[in-house]
């Protein structure tokens, strides 16, 4: 059964941190972070993939697993922990069958309705949000708030739940409060000084 490593799940963005994907997985390592998300949507995939071979390498030297955002073709060329998919992505059985029983797999869902669904897949965790509005999307779905979180963390039972969307510092608490049992972060964390900032999510959601 997969168990997220600790409560935080950081997300590369070389748009907001203005580094590699590399240097952003260095720099949430040396923070304290284990497992990480390489989400790119600008990137060429062959510029995308030489970061991600030099990211994966760096995670795995400092015990971090390292997950593609969408991307499965990379991920088994790559040998990566895992894949992170969308509702609009390569489906998660698809996925399974060529990534092994070994990958880790998350899956994003928007509201309790997909959430119940997606309980029945090849997946071992789920994402829901966004929790709050964000604006690393230029096409969000709707909020689904402290309210839906709870709702979904009802539907899913047992099964590892990641909130995303909007979250900082002084949400996070009352994220998993809810019923998440890690948080995905994007620009909380990119924005700045990414170790600090791990680090500093860490040490908030450790007192939790």
């Amino acid at each position: 059964m997969f168990s997220f490593p600790n409560k935080l799940y950081p997300i590369t963005d070389t748009g907001i941190a203005k580094a590699s994907h590399a240097d952003q997985v260095a720099q949430m390592c040396s923070g304290g972070a284990r497992l990480i998300q390489l989400r790119e949507k600008l990137l060429t995939p062959r510029e995308f993939f030489r970061q991600a071979e030099t990211a994966l390498m760096i995670a795995h030297n400092c015990g971090a697993r390292l997950i593609l955002n969408d991307r499965v073709d990379m991920a088994l060329a790559l040998r990566a922990d895992g894949v992170h998919l969308g509702q609009d992505d390569l489906p998660p059985e698809a996925a399974r069958k060529l990534l092994g029983p070994d990958a880790i797999i998350g899956y994003s869902t928007h509201n309790a309705g997909q959430a119940a669904l997606a309980v029945q897949l090849p997946i071992n965790y789920i994402a829901i949000g966004p929790i709050f509005s964000t604006s690393t999307k230029a096409n969000p779905d709707e909020v689904v708030g402290l309210d839906g979180l709870r709702r979904v963390r009802e539907v899913v039972g047992d099964m590892p739940l990641v909130a995303i969307g909007g979250i900082d510092l002084n949400r996070a608490a009352a994220v998993t409060a809810a019923g998440a049992d890690a948080v995905a972060v994007i620009s909380a964390i990119a924005a700045g000084n990414i170790p600090d900032n791990t680090a500093h999510f860490l040490q908030v959601l450790s007192a939790i």
